[in-house]
């Protein structure tokens, strides 16, 4: 069962006197029903469910409760190393044979495909059709290879003992180099502290191959196991599977004991205040650890314990929400929850923020504030009940789409039932069991928490941030002083009144000119009496889901370029500062229990809103929408303070070596571009920043509603969408002005170039090559384009990650945009060893030289067919694509009837095709770009 602060509450509220007298909370929760689940003898424990979204699919997964916290010394690392293997070989697909076939079926390696060691645990992900028994057959072949015939040679071992040292190479940098020192403190005294999942880089380079061996006998053993089957499936067949593939395994004659490693107390607060020159944020971290381990949430007791401190932490960090949204943030973000840690064995309440690089201290003031407030004051009676509408709106949004879920997170439940005992009651159970319940829960029950939860021992605050000279470091003592709040002081929290209505000037409705429909794709247009138009499409995909955009042509390439450098880092404040007068907290608040969203957009070549919402709460998408044309506030001081908050977040992220390189590599390329102003705001570019400008660009973007289509796709019906399009839509200001996508004609450096930038001080390099250029833009060249570089990717990963060793991943992408001109971009990217990106980069242009000189191997380009149709049948039953395609559609000038010819265009794809967008776009001019060391 998710966590009840995630989890979804019911429909309706009753008086509490009519449940007090019947609940009795010693009572068991329930299982879900509609999961079969059983134990084998050998102690593998399975579940089974029949999902049918999506369609003819099925979700496997292999959950082994083992982790890196069992690691021996000389096994530091191995838990993961053993993840990477059980890709490599197994009885039934020697070598590369698992990836190829599954590529071959549509199933694609990383983005399907995965898996992902902890300290506890190590999971694999399979989804495979479930409409071929030969393909389902194969799939539990797989798994059982996993589990229990992976072949470890010497060989195959000490291959990817590269690949797995370049994953760790990935993680170097300031958060590891500081994670390092503080870890210690945050899990004193514990294994835990040193048994990270990644290992040790001097055991990963010189193991002995009987180590890993050793640990995947002693760990991958059937009563150490599970096995979840989740999809379009019959479940008693499943279940045979599992028998007949599972069964016959024993566990070890002589198996060790799955060891349970606790986090100890202490009397001390441990404060690590740590930074890096490569920091690119400043953090505040305040944990309060448990004394006792984690309580299994067994009896509806539990249950309710569960649900109030979901209450009490969507209380709080409204306030904190509040404080972030205030002129004055004292904070980039800042929350505070109860949850786990590390380790499994301790949860505890944490407080976290992000904040400015020399304000750290004030941060960890105000959490500590507030945390003191809650527990002088307690909350409000109209606090908590703003919380359970929180709680309300989102478990009547689940509890309707029910049958409606997607498969992937019934899984996630499932394994967390097997590893830490989560409840599975499943969702009906939990709806109707919320709506005796929460209107028990008193604001007393809430206020009792925070007692609980801090103290002054079993404590720790770790800060981590920059470190550059001007900026005093922060001591021990100054974090412990910070920690003391005088509570004399304290005044309780002041709940202002709720806003009665988002808009604020009437509403003159207009009227529906006329009516078009599309049987074909399942859409209805409507012509308004002021020129708008609207389109939408309902479907039956989600029952609580209604997705909008609504997008005009234009953009900010219509600004001057002085224009846009004074604009182009204030056009992320103009929503912030609210609308109809009303300031983002106001709207925050009246929206609680609401489920609609609106945010506006300014693109290069486009304006436009996106938005979403129940079908309940429709009504509120369309008068943010509303408001956003005709009432956004003007505010510089809520300019001000998003000011302040951005900077506090770019003002070091160049410290990070990939972000510097960004930076340079696309600050050289466009050298010749005058509207380029850097991919991260700087002080000079926050100094020339004229907010007031970008209103009145913004309003003059937004001043022509008729300029704009308006797209909904979701669970609507027609009387809605014509009574709210007249009301809203209608009444919305518009002119005969029509505007078009505009060229500048500014593009990137052409050549044969090569920029190096020399940054950071982990060995670590980065390697970009770039093609790009003006080109004719046709749909089948696009998806010429696309293919090949998933056809290339698949080439690269044999090359420089199964045969070289040199990479952790690679990725070459293709793709050609319509507007503001024809033009094509293809890329290569990996990270890699300094010592190989030379090397590695020869070898990447290699495979590609040979796909233009020969042209792709037909696998390959079935594998490509494959996974892209898979994605196609998904995705194509989803809200968001049918919305996608409809935007799309209008920006390129194109039907969006073109959807319905997506299968055959994929299907009539050849490898001369991709042979011939490699020779006409891949052999001319190329850039590449590497980021290297700093030079000592």
């Amino acid at each position: 069962m998710k966590k009840i602060n995630k989890v979804v509450l019911g429909a309706m509220l009753f008086p509490v006197a009519v449940f007090a007298q019947q609940m009795d909370y010693s009572k068991a929760i329930p299982f879900d029903s509609t999961v079969k689940t059983g134990k084998l003898e050998n102690g593998l424990t399975y579940y089974i469910k029949k999902n049918s979204k999506p369609e003819k699919k099925v979700d496997l997964r292999l959950v082994v409760n083992a982790g890196s916290i069992l690691e021996t010394d000389d096994q530091q690392g191995l838990a993961h190393f053993m993840e990477h293997m059980c890709f490599n070989g197994t009885k039934r697909f020697p070598k590369n044979q698992l990836v190829d076939y599954l590529q071959s079926i549509g199933v694609k390696f990383g983005q399907h495909l995965n898996a992902y060691t902890s300290f506890d645990e190590t999971v694999y992900f399979l989804p495979i059709p479930s409409d071929d028994p030969e393909k389902v057959e194969k799939g539990f072949q797989i798994i059982e290879d996993w589990a229990f015939n992976t072949v470890l040679t010497p060989e195959e071992i000490d291959k990817e003992r590269g690949v797995v040292l370049e994953e760790y190479r990935l993680g170097l940098g300031a958060g590891k180099r500081m994670q390092g020192r503080y870890i210690s403190k945050m899990m004193h005294d514990s294994h835990y502290a040193e048994r990270l999942p990644i290992g040790q880089k001097e055991v990963l380079e010189k193991f002995k191959h009987q180590s890993l061996i050793n640990f995947y006998k002693d760990w991958y053993r059937p009563n150490l196991m599970s096995v979840i089957v989740v999809g379009d499936i019959d479940v008693a067949e499943m279940e045979k599977k599992i028998i007949a593939h599972f069964s016959t395994y024993k566990n070890p004659s002589k198996e060790k004991p799955r060891k349970v490693y606790d986090v100890p107390n202490h009397k001390e607060t441990f404060v690590a205040v740590e930074s890096d020159k490569e920091a690119s944020s400043a953090q505040v971290q305040l944990l309060y650890k448990d004394y006792s381990g984690p309580k299994q949430m067994k009896t509806l007791g539990d249950f309710k314990n569960s649900v109030v401190e979901g209450l009490f932490a969507t209380a709080l960090n409204s306030r904190l929400d509040e404080l972030t949204n205030s002129a004055t943030p004292p904070f980039t973000y800042g929350f505070s929850y109860y949850g786990g840690t590390f380790a499994r064995t301790k949860k505890g309440y944490q407080s976290v923020a992000m904040s400015q690089e020399d304000r750290q201290l004030s941060a960890l003031k105000v959490l500590v504030t507030e945390n003191e407030r809650a527990k002088k004051f307690g909350f409000t009676q109209a606090e908590l009940d703003r919380a359970k509408s929180e709680f309300l709106a989102s478990i009547e949004k689940t509890y309707n789409d029910r049958n409606k879920t997607n498969s992937i997170n019934f899984v996630g439940e499932l394994q967390a039932n097997f590893l830490e005992k989560e409840p599975v009651p499943g969702i009906e159970w939990t709806y109707e069991t919320l709506k005796q319940i929460l209107p028990l829960i008193t604001v007393q029950d809430i206020n009792g928490l925070i007692k609980e939860y801090v103290k002054e021992d079993n404590r720790v605050i770790v800060l981590t941030g920059p470190e550059k000279a001007g900026l005093k470091k922060v001591t021990e003592q100054e974090v412990l002083d910070a920690l003391k709040v005088n509570t004399d002081e304290l005044k309780p929290y002041e709940d202002v009144a709720v806003a009665s209505s988002l808009l604020r000037n009437e509403v003159k409705a207009g009227s529906i000119v006329s009516r078009e429909s599309n049987a074909k794709i399942g859409t209805k247009t409507l012509i308004l009496s002021n020129g708008v138009k609207v389109t939408y499409k309902n479907t039956d995909f989600k029952n609580d889901e209604v997705l909008f955009e609504a997008v005009s042509l234009g953009g900010s390439n219509l600004y001057s370029n002085e224009e846009m450098k004074k604009v182009q880092f204030a056009n992320g404040a103009l929503a912030e500062a609210g609308f109809s007068g009303l300031k983002l907290n106001d709207i925050n608040k009246f929206m609680t229990g609401k489920i609609a969203r609106v945010n506006p957009y300014i693109g290069n070549s486009t304006e436009g809103l996106r938005g979403n919402a129940t079908p309940k709460d429709l009504e509120y998408l369309f008068q943010m929408t509303y408001a956003y044309f005709t009432d956004l506030n003007l505010d510089p001081e809520a300019f001000e303070a998003f000011k302040q908050k951005q900077s506090s977040f770019f003002k070091n992220m160049a410290a990070q070596p990939q972000n510097f390189f960004q930076q340079e590599f696309y600050t050289y390329l466009n050298k010749e571009n005058p509207r380029f102003n850097g991919i991260m705001p700087t002080e000079k570019s926050w100094a020339d920043t004229d907010y007031k400008l970008a209103y009145n660009k913004y309003k003059e973007r937004f001043a022509n509603a008729a300029d704009f289509e308006f797209f909904f796709v979701g669970n609507v019906d027609d009387a809605t969408m014509e009574a709210y399009a007249t009301k809203y839509l209608a009444s919305l200001p518009t002119t005969d002005k029509k505007e078009k996508t505009v060229d500048l004609g500014y593009r990137m450096l052409k050549g044969d170039l090569k920029k190096v930038v020399n940054k950071g001080t982990d060995p670590k390099s980065n390697v970009t090559i770039m093609f790009y250029g003006d080109a004719k833009y046709s749909a089948k060249d696009a998806m010429s384009m696309q293919a090949l570089g998933e056809v290339l990717t698949i080439k690269l990963v044999e090359q420089l990650r199964e045969n070289e060793s040199g990479v952790y991943g690679v990725s070459a992408r293709g793709s050609m945009n319509k507007i503001p001109n024809g033009s094509y971009n293809f890329t290569i990217g990996f990270p890699c060893g300094p010592e190989n990106a030379e090397k590695l980069t020869i070898s990447a242009l290699k495979e590609l030289q040979n796909i233009i000189d020969k042209g792709p191997e037909e696998k390959d380009v079935a594998k490509f067919k494959e996974g892209e149709l898979a994605d196609f049948r998904k995705d194509s039953k989803e809200n968001r694509y049918w919305l996608s395609n409809f935007t799309r559609s209008y920006t390129n000038g194109n039907s969006p009837e073109d959807i319905l010819k997506f299968e055959e265009m994929v299907n009539a794809v050849t490898a001369k095709d991709l042979q011939n967008i490699a020779k006409q776009y891949l052999t001319k001019d190329k850039v590449i770009g590497m980021l290297m060391p700093e030079k000592k």
